[in-house]
């Protein structure tokens, strides 16, 4: 599946935790990527300094859905299972 133009969810929805140029801490889950351009659209894409976790995040149907509000549910609550899960990890 090739991504959507505009949908951005992958850089809303998901938390980082790997530096991104002007977010030297990463960013937090829900929290938008600085480098989403007004169009959804990653000013760093295809670039050396985009992080690693960004380049190698391919779209998916399962995950992606069919429209922007699937995708962001699918990966808040994607998100929210990882952290879950690791929290209750011994």
């Amino acid at each position: 599946m090739l991504c959507r133009a505009g949908c951005g969810a992958c850089c809303i929805a998901p938390s980082i935790s790997s530096p991104i140029p002007g977010m030297p801490q990463g960013k937090r889950a829900g929290e938008r990527c600085v480098q989403l351009d007004g169009n959804n659209r990653c000013r760093i894409f295809g670039q050396p300094e985009r992080p690693p976790v960004c380049s190698a995040f391919s779209a998916d149907p399962e995950v992606c859905g069919t429209d922007t509000a699937q995708a962001l549910a699918t990966l808040a609550w994607l998100e929210h299972e990882t952290v879950a899960g690791a929290s209750s990890v011994s």
